[in-house]
């Protein structure tokens, strides 16, 4: 992993992201979306970065190259899954050991093509046939959504880096900056290209959020996190608002 990226989220700054604003309607829609295609426990499900379903009746191995998401996970899983580290590009996991691989973040801190390419078939490789894979990504358009939702287009230190961004894809901050770490961000053509390149059927990519994040100062509260919840399901695959998302979702199988 990345220095930075390893540093940037030594700070803890995961542990809670999840429970408000627009990082709430991804973790909604995220679990909307695994519901959908999960198949029933009990089944082997290896959540690569991710956060686990052992509550719900799977059998889940948690790896993630974090130390301090690792140590989290432990102690949050009071012996009900395994959590350790380990690489999305060299997973020590034997051949068609799962039936469904979870890669809810590497993808976005593997700059290189090669190396998202690596972990897609590092998952191809240890899924049983006909096994799901849900793998997500940030969209081209995120920092460029987000910069103007925040009122910080006009900031000359935020700027060049979401035209970087928009041109090239790969997100650096500046140092001791507020922003997002180091990351790549996925056309969403581009993410359906890499996962059929690396041998999966692709069934979909979803827009999770929809255009309706951008209501950002709104989201904390209840009736209108259902209205931009309802409006990202009716246009989940809609090709021309895949990138108003700020995360993107390929499914495949195996």
């Amino acid at each position: 992993m990345d220095e930075d990226v390893r540093r940037y989220y030594e700070g803890g700054v995961e542990q809670n992201r999840l429970s408000q604003g627009s990082s709430l309607i991804e973790f909604i829609r995220t679990k909307e979306l695994l519901d959908r295609f999960m198949p029933p426990p009990p089944a082997d499900v290896l959540d690569v970065g991710g956060g686990p379903l052992a509550d719900r009746g799977y059998t889940v191995r948690l790896v993630d190259a974090t130390p301090l998401h690792v140590a989290q996970a432990a102690e949050r899983a009071a012996h009900r899954f395994e959590a350790r580290e380990g690489e999305a590009t060299a997973l020590e996991e034997a051949d068609a050991a799962f039936d469904v691989v979870l890669l809810l973040g590497p993808l976005y801190h593997l700059h290189k093509r090669e190396d998202r390419l690596a972990a897609l078939r590092e998952a191809r490789r240890v899924l049983r046939p006909g096994g799901l894979l849900a793998a997500a990504a940030i969209s081209r358009f995120a920092s460029l959504l987000d910069t103007l939702v925040r009122g910080s287009v006009r900031d000359r230190a935020v700027w060049p880096v979401v035209e970087h961004d928009l041109a090239y894809g790969r997100h650096v901050s500046p140092v001791r900056s507020h922003l997002f770490t180091t990351a790549y961000f996925h056309l969403p053509m581009e993410l359906r290209e890499e996962v059929q390149t690396a041998d999966f059927e692709l069934e979909a990519i979803f827009g999770l959020e929809g255009p309706g994040w951008l209501r950002i100062e709104t989201l904390d509260d209840e009736s209108t996190r259902e209205d931009v919840l309802h409006v990202a399901r009716a246009v989940e695959t809609e090709p021309s608002l895949l990138g108003a998302s700020a995360h993107l979702l390929a499914i495949g199988r195996s």
